[in-house]
């Protein structure tokens, strides 16, 4: 297997200090450790997190090994639309800067579900709830500029398991089709993609960078609903490892690369990948910073602009 692409050191050492950014799913995974590194380097990290009590638990583990952490756990149910203007507004009311938005928190191949607006559980939550958070915060990320929306999308955005990732905009809910976990992971994995595109298209010209990226095939807990995590993380890591898993903090490498890396600044809109993705075309299974993606659905500009006209129909989002 490729060895992981990992962040130049200089990048790591980057005085952060007065600046603000939030991580939604920082409780676990590649969302706490960037956390981590954020508040290492002196950043204010805003933890938007559902499960306020292990964010508030995280926390605390940073505060542990690093005393001058600054950190603020703020409640986030991306599976709400109202908890996600709720957090918006709270967000502002308590800051007058945001440098950088990482779209983190994410669920997959879930059982049949629905938000609490009625969206399929996976599209609903990792595609629209972020798409409605970073709409409401779009003025401040402006007023802050240069800022960056870092979205974390998949491999599996090109297929999952099979199942090819397309867009079904004739029935993006599964209410008129059987549902498929790893169908519904796909389309929402290939929307976070699109989602970058078209971001970086309605924010030229602002100082507003974006960029979507596969973390690789990480040991974390989003695997809660597909395999027991004892199995997962422990019993069959070794040989998960051997097949290309990687650790967190190296998962964590190609969100902290689109937040801080000066090139970024003119690839807004790329994809970026970790090595080792279960692509299809051996050379994406290398990874790159950026890197061409081989769906050729998440480089359609006309598909991008639907789903974002639809997307913000879906959620009230402002124009």
């Amino acid at each position: 297997m490729p060895k992981p692409l990992m962040v130049r050191q200089e990048l790591l050492a980057l005085d952060l200090t007065g600046k603000v950014y939030i991580i939604t799913g920082a409780n676990s995974g590649i969302g706490l450790v960037t956390a981590q590194q954020l508040a290492t380097q002196g950043a204010t990290v805003v933890m938007a997190c559902r499960r306020v009590a292990e964010a508030n638990d995280a926390a605390n583990g940073i505060h542990a090994a690093i005393g001058s952490a600054k950190l603020d756990v703020m409640a986030l149910d991306l599976g709400d639309l109202a908890s996600v203007r709720q957090f918006a507004a709270a967000f502002q009311d308590r800051y007058d800067r945001l440098d950088g938005l990482v779209n983190n928190a994410g669920v997959m191949n879930t059982p049949s579900g629905r938000t609490k607006d009625g969206f399929e559980l996976q599209f609903g939550i990792n595609h629209l709830g972020h798409f409605l958070l970073t709409a409401l915060l779009t003025d401040i990320l402006k007023d802050s500029a240069p800022s960056r929306v870092v979205i974390v999308s998949s491999s599996f955005h090109e297929q999952a398991v099979g199942r090819k990732a397309m867009i079904h905009f004739d029935d993006l809910n599964y209410e008129h089709r059987k549902y498929d976990g790893w169908e519904a992971y796909a389309q929402s994995k290939l929307a976070n993609v699109l989602h970058a595109r078209a971001l970086a298209h309605h924010l030229a010209g602002t100082g507003v960078v974006t960029g979507s990226l596969h973390p690789g095939w990480v040991r974390t807990n989003l695997f809660r609903t597909t395999m027991p995590l004892w199995l997962h993380n422990h019993a069959m890591a070794p040989i998960f490892r051997m097949a290309g898993m990687i650790e967190p903090w190296e998962g964590t490498q190609t969100t902290l690369h689109v937040l801080l890396a000066p090139e970024v600044v003119g690839q807004s809109g790329s994809f970026f990948a970790q090595a080792g993705g279960p692509f299809k075309d051996k050379t994406a299974k290398r990874g790159g910073w950026p890197m061409l993606s081989p769906n050729p659905i998440a480089r359609d500009d006309a598909v991008a602009e639907r789903l974002w006209t639809v997307s913000a129909e879906l959620t009230g989002a402002p124009a």
